[in-house]
């Protein structure tokens, strides 16, 4: 289903500008953008993929990971086809490099789903959700009608226009996801990490509840010298009680090396908390320990997970029953 973008300014000779993005492709007449999704039709940008989805299932929130939002809850989850970063170590390459197929299901049909589940939400996931854009401002207007959250999982490379139009259309939640340093965001994705960071410290500031992942990939982003970099710089723009989350690897897509070890997840697990970050996480490596929350001020095991489950809950009214600190959830 073709849909002119909401995004986009016209140029010389039938060329536009992207704007969803901060790639901002020009793009000439009859051609796509860099993502594969965003087409010029005699000086129009259009979208290729509204409404044809990868993906469409219910999954629990903690799965994204969201370990601070809406807790225990499940949010029908969707996708779409692409993505506007290369990763080569992919772990939804299946979808993420395919272009669109052509399908639609419609906004309505994807918020009944939701309600027929007995969801509280709606989630943007799997590959890049910002190439859905258009798709995603209308399910989420609708959904927040019918009472549910929205939330997205993204690399964080959206525009600031466009996460203000996400956030006005009802999403109060973003998971980002941060790959590397700058020279690995440089060398290996053609983008700049500072837009990644810009666009998490916006979301916090217009509202939305943030979670940051990092996957930890050997050989890429497994140094001492990068994890004691990205604490310093989710202290610095984000600050402690904004969570984060140390991701496990496995060989994927064009790259196979050996998983993450897991005493290097370990030591960024012992590094974040060492510098003060909150509420930090070990993920797909399915130990309960590091998948718990903790209450920052006195220990108190809050929140016990186990696979994506909650085993026990104990927060009251956002704050530790044992010490009373405030927590940090979004609910």
């Amino acid at each position: 289903m073709l849909k002119e973008a909401l995004l986009y300014e016209k140029l010389k000779n039938e060329k536009v500008r992207c704007k969803l993005c901060e790639r901002r492709c020009v793009i000439e007449n009859n051609r796509t953008g860099y993502c594969k999704t965003r087409k010029n039709i005699n000086g129009r940008l259009y979208t290729l993929v509204y409404g044809d989805l990868s993906a469409i299932e219910s999954r629990p929130i903690e799965i994204k990971p969201f370990y601070h939002y809406y807790p225990g809850t499940s949010s029908m989850t969707f996708s779409t086809w692409s993505c506007n970063f290369p990763c080569p170590w992919c772990q939804n390459w299946h979808i993420s490099k395919a272009e669109p197929k052509g399908s639609y299901i419609s906004p309505e049909e994807v918020v009944s789903a939701a309600l027929r589940a007995g969801d509280r939400g709606l989630c943007a996931s799997f590959q890049e959700p910002t190439l859905l854009f258009e798709f995603c401002i209308d399910t989420f207007k609708l959904g927040k009608k019918e009472g549910l959250y929205s939330c997205y999982v993204s690399n964080g490379y959206m525009s600031i226009e466009a996460l203000e139009m996400l956030k006005n259309s009802g999403m109060s939640g973003i998971n980002i996801d941060v790959k590397g340093d700058e020279e690995v965001y440089r060398r290996i994705l053609n983008a700049d990490v500072n837009v990644v960071w810009r666009n998490a410290e916006k979301a916090k500031k217009l509202g939305m509840h943030v979670e940051i992942v990092c996957l930890i990939v050997t050989g890429i982003n497994d140094s001492e010298d990068f994890i004691e970099w990205v604490v310093d710089m989710h202290l610095r723009r984000l600050g402690e009680e904004i969570p984060i989350h140390f991701n496990r690897y496995y060989p994927a897509y064009k790259y196979r090396r050996e998983p993450t070890p897991l005493s290097i997840l370990e030591k960024a697990y012992r590094t974040a908390k060492r510098e003060g970050i909150s509420y930090v996480y070990i993920g797909n490596v399915n130990i309960s320990k590091y998948e718990s929350t903790y209450c920052p001020s006195c220990g108190e095991l809050l929140i016990k997970r186990h696979g994506y489950r909650i085993l026990s809950y104990k927060i009251k009214d956002k704050k530790c029953p044992k010490c009373g600190r405030e927590i940090y959830i979004f609910d």
